[in-house]
């Protein structure tokens, strides 16, 4: 919500993905001893992992993001990797919440043989001034065309052999949404709502909110869902309703996120955990039901950060601000596992 809430290779399996590596019509039978330098060189064109800066350039400023290479050669599979809501940047971290989830994922997917790209959404961290001069410049569609612009870049590079775009938490929307403008190769939904964005805030408000500022609440997504802006706004309800990020909040409503995973013709593959408290099982069944032949992977005891808590505040709140705690490595897995299906 609106801030709210690999292993090494061989090295001769290795060989015949390198350029003018021995083999071919000019290999010879005779046996290569390891002295030879051979080893050596496999070493020096088959890298070992690496992050380096990446940069999408746009008209009103660059966009500032980290490729994380696994160890080998390419062409390797990449996966493009969307934040969720807010100030939330390229980590999964934002100013009141450290964690590291999207980068312990990209460090778990490059460990696999997988590369990825991760970036600061424009106007958050190092991509602050790409960012619309005005808060009430800035629309969902504004993402979408950045995530597509990246899947671009990046399906222009001769080191990468495809493009999945795996979105979270309302990235999910984004990325899908991408993925019908851009030569994206395949989708992930992490932890994606599967219902419109104002019938999951109501569900959220109403666990946490009661009374007279319920009713407010309610009201004013009632407005708001019918395109009408609201002037007046609590203190308490503020930063969620401010006038200033309606309009964003106009241009995400819109959007049916089973509707859209229903429309999109590349692979698919809803993941959702047990113990989130943002998103529930019932939105990836509601994606699952939009889109039969996606894979659903339901792991027990991952939260909305993707680490593994119990429904406990404490567990929970160790996950989302402790960032020595993994990812859950069957998230890693599985999605190696259905990249390699699919691609």
């Amino acid at each position: 919500m609106v801030r709210f809430v690999g292993a090494a290779l061989a090295l001769l399996s290795a060989a015949g993905a390198c350029d003018g590596e021995p083999g071919g019509d000019g290999s010879t039978s005779e046996p290569v001893d390891a002295s030879d330098g051979v080893v050596d060189e496999l070493v020096a064109r088959c890298p070992g992992a690496k992050s380096e800066p990446i940069v999408l350039a746009t008209p009103t400023g660059d966009i500032e993001g980290s490729l994380l290479l696994p160890a080998g050669c390419s062409p390797f599979e990449v996966v493009l990797i969307h934040a969720g809501s807010g100030p939330t940047d390229r980590d999964g971290n934002s100013v009141e919440m450290v964690n590291d989830a999207l980068k312990l994922l990209a460090e778990g997917l490059a460990e696999r043989g997988v590369a990825t790209v991760r970036f600061d959404k424009r106007g958050v961290a190092a991509s602050a001034a790409a960012g619309p001069a005005s808060e009430r410049d800035l629309r969902l569609e504004t993402y979408v065309d950045d995530a597509a612009a990246w899947v671009e870049l990046l399906a222009e590079d001769e080191r990468f052999r495809g493009v999945t775009i795996a979105g979270h938490s309302e990235g999910a929307l984004i990325g899908m949404l991408a993925a019908q403008r851009s030569p994206a190769d395949a989708f992930v939904s992490l932890a994606g709502p599967g219902r419109p964005a104002a019938e999951l805030l109501r569900e959220q408000l109403a666990v946490r909110l009661n009374g007279p500022l319920l009713a407010e609440a309610d009201a004013i997504l009632d407005s708001l869902e019918v395109g009408k802006q609201v002037t007046e706004v609590s203190p308490e309800l503020y930063e969620l309703f401010r006038p200033s990020v309606q309009p964003y909040l106009l241009s995400w409503f819109a959007y049916d996120p089973a509707a859209i995973l229903a429309q999109l013709a590349v692979p698919r593959a809803i993941v959702q955990g047990t113990t989130d408290i943002q998103v529930g099982l019932p939105d990836a069944e509601r994606l699952a039901a939009a889109a039969p032949e996606a894979q659903v992977r339901i792991i027990e005891g991952m939260n909305h950060v993707l680490k593994a808590a119990k429904l406990e505040d404490a567990s929970q709140s160790q996950a989302y601000f402790d960032p020595s705690l993994p990812v859950v490595p069957e998230l890693l897995d599985g999605l190696v596992e259905w990249l390699g299906e699919v691609r």
